[in-house]
């Protein structure tokens, strides 16, 4: 995958006037999912560092019941404490994983960074076992990177 190519788009999406921070935020997921074929499921979870719990922002694919996961439980509330990327070859080796669908083998979940406070994530799904590499960590932080210029 040449996510080179992808990084362009990235931003005119995110830079274009049209439409909320959700609005453009729903188009980027629906961008990524439609461009890179094993990201099956792409969403954002928000921090509410008051509560420690995440929720749920603009994601598509499957829906899902886990609209709110506390700090610490799942992949992506690790990621809420450990401020760390965390890239999740096989789920079913993962102890301490919320299932969301039989079809999800493998996740990555890029922490969201504004000002050096952690306040989200982006998570992605996928049906391939072990498809993530150190390119999708990499462009996925880019990604990021653009999209804390919304807020």
């Amino acid at each position: 995958m040449k996510f080179d190519a992808l990084k362009t788009e990235v931003i005119s999406l995110l830079t274009s006037e049209k439409g909320s921070r959700d609005e453009k935020l729903k188009r980027l997921c629906q961008f990524l999912s439609d461009n890179v074929n094993y990201y099956n499921w792409v969403g954002f979870y928000f921090a509410n560092h008051e509560n420690k719990t995440l929720h749920l922002g603009p994601y598509v694919g499957a829906e899902t019941d886990h609209t709110v996961i506390p700090f610490g439980k799942g992949i992506c509330g690790q990621v809420a404490q450990s401020n760390a990327n965390f890239v999740v070859p096989d789920v079913s080796a993962q102890d301490n994983y919320i299932a969301c669908s039989f079809t999800v083998k493998s996740e990555i979940v890029v922490p969201l960074f504004v000002n050096g406070i952690n306040i989200g994530q982006i998570d992605i799904d996928s049906h391939v076992i072990d498809p993530f590499t150190e390119a999708d960590e990499r462009f996925l932080e880019f990604v990021n990177e653009e999209v804390a210029r919304l807020f």
